[in-house]
């Protein structure tokens, strides 16, 4: 299986994973410090998760952005496939094993619970996120009239 299809099964095993706990997923969702993170998922308790696609070994060593997402979750996860090396990924991170189209919680992320301001500014964030995505879906020629719009300017 090609990269590019390996992450796509594996992101949505693990979003599956996430709907399945009750918890609530946005894809690509750019954090405050610039990094984008491959799933932020909102828990039923108000606390969010993050999960890091990772679909190969080369992938996870070629990119050290990792850590940088700590401080926008309460709780960070790598979702790898049963082909991944699980030795490369450090203990201190939650981990998902996918075997798509499901994922199994391999070890549970450990708690580092956010400040409420900064809970407060996520949550603003990704509300405001799902949101617009949700009013693009449901007008798509207005979406592209306003890409069209921002594209001239």
């Amino acid at each position: 299986m090609e990269t590019a299809q390996r992450t796509l099964a594996v992101t949505r095993a693990a979003t599956r994973f996430c709907l399945n706990r009750g918890w609530v997923p946005l894809p690509e969702v750019t954090l405050p410090n610039g990094r984008r993170a491959d799933l932020l998922a909102l828990r039923p308790d108000g606390g969010f998760a993050i999960l890091e696609v990772k679909s190969c070994a080369a992938d996870f060593r070629a990119d050290a952005k990792w850590p940088d997402y700590r401080d926008f979750c309460d709780a960070f996860y790598f979702a790898v496939d049963g082909d991944f090396p699980l030795d490369l990924l450090p203990e201190g991170t939650g981990l998902l094993v996918t075997d798509p189209p499901e994922a199994a919680l391999h070890r549970e992320a450990p708690a580092h619970n956010l400040a409420p301001a900064r809970r407060r500014a996520l949550l603003t964030r990704y509300a405001r996120l799902a949101g617009g995505r949700l009013a693009l879906l449901a007008d798509p020629a207005g979406a592209a009239a306003m890409r069209a719009a921002l594209a001239v300017e």
